[in-house]
């Protein structure tokens, strides 16, 4: 293999596909990009088993071929090369390495086989729909935060996408919760889309989605079998296995009777909260909510390091109530509000709240209390 390709193209690419690489492997071909030369240019590609990313880039190519190399050491190289450098690739085959050279600089990588490289066999994908990644990446950022991290239940690390709502007016819709706190949010579904099943997307699959959806002008094509994904953009593609298992029934979570409601200026509250929270327990992180006509209390007592209370004037006509949340959970639904104003609805002191953004209806939060 014998091929030449311009530094930040390989670097663009080589971002892209060596993050799926884990650090530590035990098995030492799944610490390698499968570099690929033919006559079409130059393809890359990176796998752990459970979600592969392929990208296809322009190269001059003398020789085709294919090789695999270790995947971070190869970035951190072109990484630290000068910019605009010309970078030149070349395997015999016959020594079991892979010389680099750009500028004055030459290094030789082992390599391992071609043949030794898995693939991730996608087979037939059942739903296939196009969406603006702009959308796309809406839906994922509305909701990645509350993804659960806790192992044990593995049916919850990761965010269920399905379409639900009338059949003449579907809605792609997105939902994760790690049990304290659970994310909504929706767009219409797109042509191609309906009766999509509910499939659960691993976490790591998710930030991966994330990046690749930066282009905010970019369509993306979206495949979904039963057993897995595939997410195209431009010249990237990547596909990841779903989490095999069942996720909860979302829906009974939702309050729907919650009364009284309080409206408050997102901001305001927001740096109130992180005020307020600066003395409490990193463990215990519980802000304690008082509301009564027009006024809201934020306090935080910590017997180690202190006490604080701030004042807010707010919209709350309802009878007086207190309530606790973890702070922090408080403070990442905040970050999702687009609006001047968020929404929150609450029935008593000891269940859960809705929080909606009052200008936007598309997306929904519940957050359940905490005892302060």
């Amino acid at each position: 293999m014998k091929v030449t390709v311009e530094r930040v193209e390989l670097l663009k690419s080589l971002s892209h596909v060596h993050r799926v690489v884990e650090r530590r492997n035990t098995i030492p071909i799944l610490a390698n990009v499968l570099i690929r030369a033919a006559s079409s240019g130059l393809e890359l590609k990176a796998t752990d088993l459970d979600l592969e990313v392929v990208e296809s880039l322009p190269a001059e190519v003398s020789q085709e071929g294919a090789t695999t190399v270790p995947a971070h050491v190869l970035y951190d190289i072109v990484r630290k090369l000068p910019d605009g450098a010309q970078v030149m690739l070349e395997s015999s085959g016959e020594h079991g390495t892979l010389t680099v050279r750009a500028s004055r600089a030459r290094f030789q990588l082992q390599t391992l086989p071609e043949a030794d490289f898995p693939d991730l066999a996608a087979g037939e994908f059942a739903y296939n729909f196009k969406v603006k990644a702009l959308d796309l990446r809406r839906l994922v950022d509305k909701t990645q935060f509350a993804i659960s991290t806790e192992e044990t239940r593995y049916y919850l690390n990761g965010i269920y996408l399905h379409v639900t709502g009338e059949a003449s007016a579907p809605m792609l819709r997105a939902v994760a919760t790690d049990g304290h706190r659970l994310a909504q949010a929706e767009l219409p579904a797109p042509e191609g889309a309906d009766g999509l099943p509910g499939v659960i997307v691993p976490r790591k699959t998710v930030a991966e989605i994330q990046k690749l959806l930066e282009d905010k002008e970019a369509e993306a094509s979206v495949s979904v079998s039963t057993t897995k994904i595939r997410v195209q953009v431009g010249a990237i593609v990547l596909t990841s296995k779903l989490i095999d298992g069942t996720f909860p029934d979302y829906g009974r979570v939702i309050p729907q009777g919650n009364d009284k409601l309080l409206q408050v200026d997102k901001d305001a509250f927001a740096a109130a909260v992180d005020r307020v929270s600066t003395v409490s327990s990193e463990r215990g992180r519980a802000v304690k909510l008082a509301m009564a006509d027009g006024r809201l209390t934020l306090s935080v007592s910590n017997p180690d390091s202190g006490s604080a209370t701030e004042e807010l004037e707010v919209e709350y006509g309802a009878e007086a109530l207190e309530i606790g949340f973890n702070a922090r959970y408080l403070l990442d639904i905040m970050s999702q509000i687009e609006g001047d104003t968020a929404e929150l609805k609450f029935a008593d002191s000891g269940s859960p709240t809705l929080v909606r953004d009052a200008n936007k209806q598309d997306s929904l939060y519940v957050l359940m209390p905490m005892r302060v």
